[in-house]
């Protein structure tokens, strides 16, 4: 009670053991709070549970919005599949240590080396087009330089791409793998600098893994967030909340990020990472459930640090 003879004090009351009342000198806008009070409409007593209440909850609100990456993924290769990693050191200006670093041109595409200059993805072999390349499983060892190529568990292709020779080996496998569909004799290539990314900006990718449940709700099927090649999974925002951080910075363990823009969605991502078969219109699907053909962010890295599994990220 000795809150609320604070409160009646604050609302203009006279002290204890003087005469009570509503006096006339309270404020209009405290009389009617003052009165209630006085009628019993409010009780004082009540008040710190409330805020107690309000705290709490305010508590819970926040540890359900935490943030977590859960996964880091990185794609040596355009168009190839992943490699999941613990951490990466990032770098100001740049997107994740080889992520991108090669890529398989048609060969009728013409690229200088020497000069590299952002090129459109369908002057590469790519998953839009050619969903075959989802049969194979790739790696590759930033340190020795040697990629290797599994199909159906058995490793088809073992060579060292960061020499002329084991890039033409790699070339010749993806010529018989593919076929006419390589628009010529494909060529895997490489530039200082350079990333083979879909967009001009040297960036990394986010998904939120809510925003796949929700296309799977919509769809009716499961989909595996590989469908979607992003460099980071979180977990912890609402659906779709990650398009409001467009414009803003966030932070992953020291390091920040400002998010350029919301991702559109290609038909390469109607192809089942597992079965390698078109098994679903993702852009169609999204347009019809939410009006729109995104699915994650990109963001540009604007200072060195390491980020891990695990780690929060802030908003």
């Amino acid at each position: 009670m000795i809150v609320g003879r604070y409160l009646f004090e604050l609302l203009g009351f006279p002290p204890s053991g003087k005469k009570s009342g509503v006096p006339e000198r309270i404020p209009p806008a405290n009389r009617l709070i003052a009165n209630r009070i006085s009628s019993g409409w409010l009780i004082a007593c009540e008040i710190p549970n409330r805020i107690t209440e309000g705290t709490e909850h305010q508590a819970k609100e926040r540890r359900a919005m935490a943030i977590k990456i859960t996964d880091i993924c990185r794609y040596a290769v355009k168009g190839m599949s992943g490699e999941h990693l613990q951490s990466v050191a990032l770098t100001a200006g740049l997107g994740l240590p080889d992520d991108r670093r090669f890529a398989l041109s048609h060969g009728s595409t013409s690229f200088d080396i020497n000069a590299p200059q952002w090129m459109p993805k369908t002057n590469f072999l790519m998953l839009a087009k050619n969903e075959k390349l989802a049969q194979l499983q790739t790696k590759f060892d930033s340190d020795s330089g040697q990629f290797t190529i599994e199909r159906g568990g058995k490793q088809v292709v073992n060579a060292k791409i960061t020499e002329p020779m084991g890039r033409m080996i790699v070339a010749q496998f993806f010529a018989g793998f593919l076929g006419e569909e390589a628009r010529g004799a494909p060529k895997l290539i490489e530039a200082p600098g350079h990333m083979f990314s879909d967009v001009r900006e040297k960036c990394i990718s986010i998904i939120n893994i809510a925003s796949v449940q929700d296309l799977e709700r919509v769809a009716r099927r499961e989909l595996d967030p590989v469908r979607f090649r992003g460099n980071l999974l979180i977990e912890g925002p609402a659906p779709w909340q990650e398009f409001k951080w467009v414009g803003q910075e966030i932070e992953i363990s020291g390091v920040r990020l400002n998010v350029l823009s919301e991702i559109k969605r290609c038909p390469a991502t109607s192809v089942n990472p597992t079965t390698a078969e078109r098994d679903i219109n993702v852009p169609q699907t999204l347009q019809k459930g939410f009006g729109h053909f995104n699915m994650g962010i990109y963001a540009e890295v604007l200072n060195d640090g390491t980020i891990s599994v695990g780690d929060d990220l802030k908003i």
